[in-house]
């Protein structure tokens, strides 16, 4: 079933844990300078240790009868960064993609779904929003990134870990202009702004009435669920509509703000039960239908997460 589709019919979904922070402390991998964790698909034992990572997480979605959305290990694989790097000349989204559409064609015709979305970052820090590009000059540095991963057949284009609202912009035009699905993810604070200072109700009215084919919908990630939920209240009480805009949520284990995790040496974690508790309350109360986890979660919280609705689901009334 198209993404679309799918997203219409139904009321909860998985998506990863982390990936990038689980992967950049394990002691067989070294990320790539430019890169992170973007090239790990060209080397044997780095790859299959990515593979692992990934495939703990669909099992998951498996196991629970779960749809399950994963993402490309593209983050920081945009055009600059590989000009920069000894990967120049190789297709790294494409490759990424290839190397995920693999992975969940393991699985089978009858396995639960699995979509994959292509995924991208901002150009400069996630948590330093006065790194961000303009519209205009965010829309081309973006673009050839996009223009890829389209190219590889992804179901659907993603930007995550998004500090302000230009670059955000420019991403969303350039998008726009694949004809692909796609969904743009913030980091808010609790007032219900992005970092750089723009209320996410002015970021979610001004992208879906300016851009011609405006996001499937918006997402949230790298804060914690105490910190999701005053920002989505303060969303509510700009404009009550909107919150039904907000289709994906990835948890941060930790409530401290950008400023304090930037400066952090080691993750800050959170008990699975907790985290799963948290979630399915956000769940209950903005009907979030795509849930999963950021910095500091693992298997085990997007398990926890997974058996706790299943109970839930199987409490209710007919």
């Amino acid at each position: 079933m198209q993404i679309e589709a799918f997203l219409k019919t139904t009321s909860f979904a998985l998506s990863e844990g982390s990936i990038y922070e689980r992967l950049r402390r394990h002691p067989a991998i070294r990320f790539d300078s430019c890169l992170a964790h973007s090239t790990l698909i060209y080397n044997s034992q780095a790859a299959s240790i990515l593979e692992q990572v990934h495939r703990e997480y669909i099992d998951v979605g498996q196991r629970h009868r779960l749809a399950m959305f994963v993402m490309t290990d593209t983050w920081r694989a945009n055009q600059e960064r590989i000009r920069q790097s000894r990967f120049r000349g190789f297709e790294v989204n494409q490759d990424n993609a290839r190397f995920m559409a693999a992975l969940r064609d393991s699985y089978g015709p009858t396995a639960h779904p699995i979509y994959i979305g292509g995924l991208i970052g901002p150009r400069g820090d996630a948590y330093r929003p006065e790194q961000a590009l303009p519209k205009a000059e965010a829309e081309r540095f973006h673009a050839p990134q996009i223009e890829a991963l389209t190219r590889a057949h992804v179901d659907f284009l993603y930007a995550a870990t998004l500090p302000a609202f230009s670059e955000a912009q420019g991403i969303a035009a350039a998008m726009a202009k694949t004809g692909m699905p796609y969904m743009l993810s913030f980091v808010i604070r609790r007032d219900g702004t992005l970092l750089d200072g723009t209320p996410l109700a002015q970021v979610i009215q001004t992208i879906d009435t300016t851009v011609p084919e405006p996001p499937m919908g918006y997402a949230v990630n790298c804060v914690h669920p105490a910190v999701f939920k005053d920002g989505l209240i303060a969303l509510d009480r700009r404009n009550s509509s909107l919150s039904r805009r907000i289709l994906s949520y990835q948890a941060n284990t930790s409530s401290r703000s950008p400023e304090e995790l930037a400066r952090l040496h080691e993750l800050e974690t959170e008990n699975p039960d907790t985290l799963a508790d948290l979630l399915l309350k956000v769940h209950q109360q903005f009907h979030i239908r795509i849930l999963g986890g950021c910095c500091g979660t693992d298997t085990s919280h997007i398990e926890c997460l997974a058996s706790k609705y299943r109970a839930f689901c199987s409490r209710k009334p007919a």
